[in-house]
Parts: C-alpha cells; structure tokens; sequence
C-alpha cells in the first residue's frame, strides 16, 4: 500500500473523529489548547491501537481467506463508510458534554475507532506493514481531532456532517479501488 493511499484511509478513518472533536469543541465556553490536545491524544491513540489489534486478528486467519481477502476488505470499507454517511445524513441530536475528564473521553474514542479496528484487519489481509501505517493513522488523527476542537469552538456544528460524510465515501472508493485493482480492472 503506498503512502497515499495510507494518507487517504487515515484521512477516512480520522473523520469521525474530526466531526466529535468539533462537538468536543462546540461544548466549550472558552477554547483551551489543553482539551484540545488531550482531545486529540485521545482519538490518535486508539485510532492507533484499534487498527493493530485488527491486524494482529486479521493475521491469526488471514492464511484461510487470502483468496477472497479483495472482497473481504471491500465489504469492510464499504460498510464502515456507508455508516459514515449515514450518520452524516441522521438528524439526531448529539448531547454535548464539555467534560474532558477519562471517563468521557475513552467511550468517545472507542466508538470513533471501531471502524479502524476493522481496517485493521483488511490490513492484515493486504500485507500492510503495520507500525508505520498504525502511527501514520495515529498522527493523522490527532492532528485533525486537535484542530478538530477549535473548529467546532469557533464555528459549531457547520462542519460536523460534511466531515463524516466526506470520510465515509473516502472509505468506500478505497474499497472499489482495492476490488478492483484485485480483479485485475484497474491497476495503478
């Protein structure tokens, strides 16, 4: 997997991320770099780990479905993004809580990095050299998550739904790219 398509699936993955971090941001009455910060070495941390774990399952069964892996990897993506835009499209209101204390904090990450444990897994099926790609994936969002803060800080809700919808169609053109370079269709 190249770089940039490594900086492409981090991009995805960091959406939702991005798009909790704007309400983390927006539940503040005065911005603190601090909570931004923390907010970002929250989500990059699991948004790290959740991948390896993924890919350290991934591995223990990857022997068994390599013929089908291109398709397994696809069904994943797509699923993953198609949730992304749903949840972009659902008019459901967020609570927000200003609270940056762990117990917020850990839920919030988990549930913004369940897809990559996910990924973590095509990964093992698409041979991925894990560390490099976890800490690319890992910067990446706690780059977009610590910006993330101030955005939603300065201007709200505006973002929120554009950033999960544009990560969840990131996700699936990644999955008919991998299908298809694996079907032989395309190849770059």
């Amino acid at each position: 997997m190249s770089m940039l398509e490594l900086f492409i699936i981090a991009l995805g993955l960091s959406m939702d991320a991005f798009a909790v971090a704007i309400c983390k941001g927006l539940s503040m009455k005065k911005m603190s770099w601090k909570n931004a910060v923390l907010t970002g070495i929250y989500f990059g941390g699991f948004q790290a780990g959740m991948p390896l774990i993924g890919y350290l399952l991934g591995t223990g069964f990857r022997s068994l479905i390599t013929s089908i892996d291109h398709w397994i990897a696809f069904i994943l993506l797509c699923l993953i993004g198609a949730g992304m835009i749903r949840e972009a499209l659902g008019k459901e209101d967020e609570q927000q809580n200003d609270s940056f204390d762990w117990k917020t904090m850990v839920p919030l990450a988990v549930a913004t990095s369940i897809d990559a444990l996910a990924v973590g897994v095509t990964f093992a099926f698409l041979d991925v050299d894990i560390v490099p790609a976890v800490s690319f994936i890992g910067v990446i969002t706690f780059l977009f998550s610590t910006v993330g803060v101030k955005i939603g800080n300065v201007f709200g809700l505006k973002f929120k739904a554009k950033a999960e919808m544009a990560g969840g169609i990131i996700l699936i053109l990644m999955g008919f790219k991998i299908l298809f370079e694996h079907l032989g269709i395309i190849s770059f």
